[in-house]
């Protein structure tokens, strides 16, 4: 394992549900994943922090900003003026209109983002080792912009900053995967953002891989292979791994599948893989 190229391996959604949280915690337990990143406005946080503290130290731990899946933390009347967040769809037009950019959608996002960090520190008692979005709405036109003002101004020491997830990859590394035309439109909303990530202090990946048609028929084995075809130097994918809870079916589209991902991540399959491919599951830092 020693001589192996290290990546970083990172389960989305904990604490969207019970469930899908539990499943993430039992890779965490096999060292299987490096990294989770937690949607602390849901209501199953508090109990979720609670179990993810043992993990401190031995897994990358971020926060997973999330304005799509719920409620804010804190009233949104321009943003989200019936309680609940937009779909995405509407957040994407949101943004390609450049609606979000309006003063008082800006102050409501600073607000919210504030609030989801502020919850992430309050129950962990450490600032996230790394930021990046439910959906990636964090690289949004009008989003990004409060996002690393927010960051800047709340983690002013270089050392405490986190690093930041940059959903998008070179043209030939998505093509030589699966889901290129997914991760292409990604990629074209992330425009941008490493460059503004960098230039405002914060560390961001380089290279990323974990586009799926959230398919159960697919073969997930053969997805996961592709996501370390053309690794970037620092190699970053995105699972989704849990179990399944009457709450997951109430929020979220991707259900059937995340048990399936946990199958594969926690069994004989996904190590054998690593090792044909030279590559293992670490922190950001180890790359």
């Amino acid at each position: 394992m020693s001589g192996q190229a290290g990546f970083v391996l990172c389960a989305d959604d904990y604490a969207l549900t019970p469930a899908v949280s539990a499943g993430i915690l039992r890779l965490l337990d096999q060292g299987r994943i490096s990294a989770t990143g937690a949607m602390t406005g849901r209501p199953s946080w508090r109990q979720a922090a609670a179990d993810l503290k043992p993990y401190i130290g031995r897994a990358d731990l971020g926060l997973h900003f999330n304005l799509t899946a719920g409620e804010p933390l804190g009233a949104m009347p321009g943003f989200a003026p019936s309680g609940r967040f937009p779909a995405l769809g509407q957040l994407l037009r949101a943004s390609l209109l450049r609606r979000l950019g309006a003063r008082d959608i800006a102050q409501e996002m600073t607000q919210e983002i504030t609030r989801q960090l502020a919850a992430f520190e309050d129950a962990l008692g450490m600032a996230p080792d790394f930021v990046d979005g439910h959906q990636h709405v964090h690289v949004l036109n009008g989003i990004r912009q409060p996002l690393l003002r927010v960051l800047a101004a709340r983690y002013p020491d270089p050392a405490m900053r986190p690093y930041l997830r940059d959903p998008s990859d070179s043209p030939l590394a998505l093509a030589a995967r699966r889901h290129a035309g997914k991760a292409l439109v990604v990629a074209g909303f992330a425009t941008g953002f490493a460059a503004a990530a960098r230039r405002a202090g914060f560390a961001v990946n380089r290279g990323f891989a974990g586009f799926s048609a959230f398919d159960t028929r697919a073969d997930y084995a053969a997805e996961f292979r592709a996501c370390l075809t053309r690794p970037g130097v620092r190699h970053l994918v995105m699972c989704h791994p849990g179990l399944v809870d009457d709450a997951l079916r109430g929020i979220d589209a991707v259900v059937e599948t995340r048990p399936r991902e946990l199958a594969f991540l926690a069994g004989p399959a996904f190590a054998a893989l690593c090792a044909e491919a030279g590559r293992r599951p670490v922190r950001f830092g180890a790359i």
